[in-house]
């Protein structure tokens, strides 16, 4: 018997440290790490010992003979990937299974005193960054976030249908009581703490701010009202404070998604499955109350380009055409579409559309009867129409240009990140400018995560970007290039609670936590998600916040 990676798979090799035979790749040694969208155990070189099961920390690797369902294509996957491919030699050197531990260019941790650092943002990027620091140095760090709840990505940005996927907030989770950590919820770098007023407590800031703004389509009627980004959605129903619970509202049969990355496809994905489904998860109260009553039937991806480019990852595809009671039809508008899907190779992505229907569609009746999700290729929007909202979305097909009848439009194409006041920022590629990791022209500051790269790669790729931003700071500290803090250790504490009385700390994060699973515990539920600031601040306090989850 052996092993096989699937759906949920994060890309952040963790498996492969713990392989005692090298049979997971790509390794992050190897050149393919990072360009391919999951690992994969090579069935003919696994010993089936299980531990990279059992140090998965989203739960994706399971024993082949247990796979079931569309789950069972995951051994065929894992197979695939080795196919005809030459065996890749086993690294050299006893620091093989420390690829994690950050490197710099010369000495050792112990050849500088112990550091403060501050990471701002508690996403994945920034505690792959803690989780570094804290495992291969003696620094102490200080851990900020603008919300007064961590989690960042895990918490906002993963579908609630996902559960394994947030399972790698629990890895995350045990840093935050860590004796070296000290934590303050609620703080906005840039609003309550400016860039040279953290610098001054610190010898060292790490931003790991991500990437929160949404790519625009710059097409007339963008800003109808019923015109949204598909990140407000995603926030939406994922209980994000900055986004209210009447924000978005589910009036028409058919709704327009413009794009066909993973997001595009959680978003399709959660208007058309049924809320049954949804009501075990941390899905937030009022999106489920707002999908139980959707009259949402019909949700249409559109696609620039063809199925061959598809911006999803195949695995995501894969579930997609096991959504249970939900249809999944390719408008066959334009003939390179069909093309491409049948002359796809085996595992292209295209090639997982070949048993999907292809029809053209009549786009002037109403959608028919029972769920559906429809890809169409080939075809951008151009204009949003309609008077007080949106009406329709005008697309380019392969005969000119038609008009889909739609109330709802999410735009699906991209993240931007945003500027931070006191940093450099590169307008165009919407990051901080950075060597390494190293911030240009700023002493003492780094990056991490999509703020560095631009927003690619999962929740995985932030361990190799965390682990090269900590290197490129450790090499600063043992060369002592540094700067060092004009502040006492716990100044920056005093100072934080003066620009706020409501920072959280370690404890009022655990009492969240408590109140949520309370609130979930009720209704059957992982947890019921606090919605608004007022909400998290009287659970972080150890007070009832009075709403009642649906």
């Amino acid at each position: 018997m052996t092993y096989a990676i699937t759906q949920t798979c994060c890309n952040d090799a963790t498996c492969v440290a713990v392989c005692p035979v090298n049979c997971i790749h790509p390794t992050p040694q190897e050149r393919a790490f990072g360009s391919t969208e999951m690992l994969h155990v090579d069935p003919a070189a696994c010993i089936d010992c299980g531990a990279c099961a059992d140090a998965c920390p989203v739960d994706a690797i399971f024993p082949v003979d247990s796979l079931f369902g569309a789950q069972k294509r995951y051994a065929e996957i894992n197979a695939a990937y080795f196919a005809d491919r030459e065996p890749e030699p086993a690294p050299d050197g006893p620091n093989f299974h420390r690829w994690g531990a950050p490197s710099f260019e010369r000495g050792l941790p112990s050849d500088f005193a112990p550091i403060r650092v501050a990471v701002v943002g508690t996403g994945p990027a920034g505690m792959y960054a803690a989780e570094d620091l804290l495992l291969h140095t003696n620094a102490e760090v200080t851990l900020i976030d603008r919300l007064p709840v961590a989690g960042g990505l895990l918490r906002y940005g993963v579908a609630p249908d996902h559960p394994s996927t947030k399972k790698a907030g629990e890895a995350f989770a045990r840093f935050h009581a860590h004796p070296r950590v000290r934590m303050h919820l609620g703080v906005e770098v840039g609003k309550d703490i400016t860039v040279p007023e953290l610098a001054a407590h610190h010898d060292a800031v790490v931003y790991a701010v991500g990437a929160s703004a949404d790519r625009r389509l710059g097409v007339p009627g963008e800003d109808l009202p019923g015109s949204a980004s598909a990140a407000s959605f995603v926030s939406w129903y994922n209980a994000h404070p900055d986004v209210a619970p009447d924000a978005v509202r589910l009036s028409a049969q058919r709704v327009v998604v413009v794009g066909n990355g993973n997001v595009a496809l959680d978003v399709a994905r959660l208007l058309v499955m049924h809320p049954a489904e949804l009501a075990a998860t941390d899905i937030a109260d009022h999106a489920l109350a707002a999908l139980r009553d959707s009259p949402v039937r019909e949700v249409v991806l559109l696609g620039r380009r063809g199925p061959e480019h598809a911006a999803c990852t195949a695995s995501e595809l894969l579930a997609l055409t096991h959504l249970p009671g939900v249809e999944l039809v390719v408008d066959d508008h334009d003939p390179r579409t069909g093309a491409a899907i049948d002359g796809a190779a085996a595992g292209d992505r295209a090639a997982l559309l070949r048993d999907v229907p292809r029809r053209a569609l009549d786009w002037s009746s109403p959608p028919e009867p029972g769920r559906r999700i429809v890809f169409r290729f080939h075809s951008a929007p151009v204009e949003v129409l309609g008077e007080a909202a949106v009406a329709a979305v005008r697309v380019t097909s392969g005969t000119g240009e038609q008009d889909i009848p739609a109330g709802l439009l999410l735009r699906a194409v991209g993240y931007r990140g945003l500027p931070v006041p006191g940093l450099p920022f590169d307008e165009g590629a919407g990051t901080v400018p950075h060597e390494g990791g190293r911030v240009t022209g700023v002493s003492g500051a780094y990056v991490v995560g999509w703020i560095k790269r631009g927003p690619s790669g999962g929740i995985g790729a932030n361990r190799t970007c965390a682990a090269e931003t900590v290197g490129t700071l450790l090499a600063d500290a043992v060369a002592g290039a540094l700067p060092s803090p004009v502040h006492p250790r716990r100044a920056f504490r005093r100072l934080a609670r003066s620009r706020g009385r409501n920072v959280v700390d370690a404890r009022g994060l655990a009492a969240i936590d408590r109140a949520e699973v309370a609130r979930g515990r009720q209704h059957g539920r992982p947890r019921v998600k606090l919605a608004t600031v007022p909400a998290l601040i009287a659970a972080a306090k150890g007070r009832r916040w009075r709403r009642t989850p649906v």
